[in-house]
């Protein structure tokens, strides 16, 4: 399983766990159906919207820990 981190494709993250589309939106980032989604890391996304990065990553690991598919609750957590 991917762990949502810095260096985490912003299309990968919305695929693999679609309860975090609400994040990118909240957060004000147009990142959704955007076509750079699939080369823009996290942190790439963060430095264009002008966000901080560790808030966002919280909050992405919540909503994917959150979802109704969520394997475990450690879903989206870095390992270690």
């Amino acid at each position: 399983m991917t762990a949502i981190t810095p260096d985490l494709l912003v299309d990968e993250a919305m695929r693999q766990w679609p309860a975090t589309i609400r994040v990118f939106l909240d957060f004000g980032f147009h990142c959704v159906g955007c076509p750079i989604g699939c080369f823009h890391s996290l942190a790439d996304a963060c430095l264009e919207h002008h966000a901080e990065l560790e808030p966002f990553l919280q909050a992405l690991r919540l909503a994917a820990a959150n979802s109704a598919g969520a394997a475990t609750p450690e879903a989206g957590l870095p390992p270690g």
